[in-house]
């Protein structure tokens, strides 16, 4: 990792910090990051604790980037399969960055230098894991830097699912930059859940990179309920014949947050095809910026690409973003795109109260039942849960109040 971090480090000092006048950094507060308030930590804490609907096939837990504690089921282990530090697999070296290194930007650049234990995730050809890998990230510390790095690597036929969830000190201001990539050799199949959950003084920018070879397929979801600032950008390639990639989420924003999602449907290689469906609810003074595109390359024909992009407003003060994009350079292909900003639909509300519900409970039905079509698709049904009553609390807060109106 020296030469990596060494080769990193020099490239970052050529590369100029993103501003706003970028047109992929147009609608953010990039402008107002300091990065010199910001240092990498190297000490570790207890990482908190994580109630799960179902026994993982592995676990591992991390504080500040680095590997606190791994369990593998020896089953699973028996099989071939690697959960833990990168530095503990022979291939390590040629695994990091096969996939994250096309598309390099200064944040994966950052975490290219800093990060201080990859954790890899390898699952040999025809091995299928039937229950979720389960991987957490704890940020701690006023001031600190963190780079948490995952890499996936699922062999031909292969199968598994992956709950990645962040968690963060209330109140501290921080900065995580993770990055995740994926890469699916032919045939092979991976359900990946990112739950973001770091405090609302917290920054995050983070980076979900995808290669999915022929007839693989991935479902790749991010639930966004916490952060100050918090971007994700899903980079999906879809590389060999007949790929398929789900790209799904939900966020919810409130007071002054702001959640931000750029996505990349790439489609290089024929008969691919991809569904994006991103949903959120804003708040407060929150905002929530959505940038979507989905490419197809010359020889891509036989694509089937979808985008859709909902965003359900609760108040005159939020506002939502949402900018989906095509890019098409074949003929034979099918894509479409859709996206929404509205407020809660004023029958909807009044059917409900005439039928002696209270605006509130109103209110929180509705935005139930509006992220339900997300959940109920999740890749990993054993978060949904603890995902729910999450979301209920948030909704309950966000619309408290709603009686005045009766």
């Amino acid at each position: 990792m020296v030469e990596r971090r060494v080769a990193a480090a020099r490239a970052l000092s050529e590369t100029e910090v993103p501003t706003t006048a970028l047109e992929e950094w147009r609608y953010s507060p990039i402008d107002k990051l300091d990065l010199s308030r910001y240092s990498p930590v190297s000490g570790l804490a207890d990482p908190p604790m994580v109630q799960l609907h179902v026994e993982p096939a592995a676990i591992v837990r991390m504080v500040n980037g680095g590997i606190v504690m791994v369990e593998v089921d020896g089953e699973v282990a028996a099989k071939g399969v690697h959960v833990g530090s990168l530095f503990d697999h022979e291939d390590g070296r040629q695994l990091i960055g096969s996939v994250a290194d096309g598309a390099a930007d200064y944040f994966t650049r950052l975490n290219d230098s800093f990060a201080p234990d990859p954790v890899l995730v390898h699952v040999p050809r025809g091995v299928v894991i039937d229950r979720p890998i389960v991987i957490t990230n704890h940020s701690a510390g006023e001031g600190s830097a963190v780079f948490p790095r995952l890499v996936v690597r699922i062999e031909e036929g292969a199968s598994a699912t992956i709950l990645d969830r962040q968690t963060s000190d209330d109140n501290h201001d921080l900065l995580v930059c993770p990055v995740a990539e994926f890469d699916l050799a032919d045939g092979a199949q991976l359900g990946y859940l990112n739950v973001q959950q770091l405090s609302e003084s917290a920054w995050q920018i983070a980076s979900q990179l995808s290669r999915v070879g022929k007839q693989a397929t991935i479902t790749a979801a991010t639930a966004g309920l916490g952060g100050a600032y918090a971007r994700t950008r899903a980079d999906t390639r879809l590389v060999g014949r007949g790929a398929h990639g789900n790209l799904q989420a939900l966020y919810f924003g409130d007071r002054d947050q702001s959640l931000d999602f750029r996505t990349f449907q790439d489609h290089v290689a024929p008969d691919t095809s991809s569904n994006l469906l991103y949903k959120g609810v804003i708040g407060g003074r929150s905002r929530s910026v959505y940038t979507g595109l989905i490419r197809v390359r010359p020889g891509a024909r036989g694509t089937n690409a979808y985008q859709t992009n909902r965003n359900l407003k609760l108040g005159p003060d939020a506002w939502a973003e949402s900018v989906p994009n095509l890019e098409i350079e074949n003929n034979d292909v099918k894509c479409s795109h859709a996206s929404s900003v509205s407020p809660v639909d004023e029958d909807q509300r009044f059917y409900l109260e005439s039928r002696g519900v209270t605006t509130a409970d109103a209110e929180r039905l509705i935005v139930g039942g509006f992220l339900d079509e997300v959940l109920q698709a999740l890749p990993v049904a054993a978060a949904v849960p603890s995902l729910k009553a999450a979301l209920a609390a948030r909704i309950a807060e966000a619309t408290d109040g709603g009686d005045d109106n009766v």
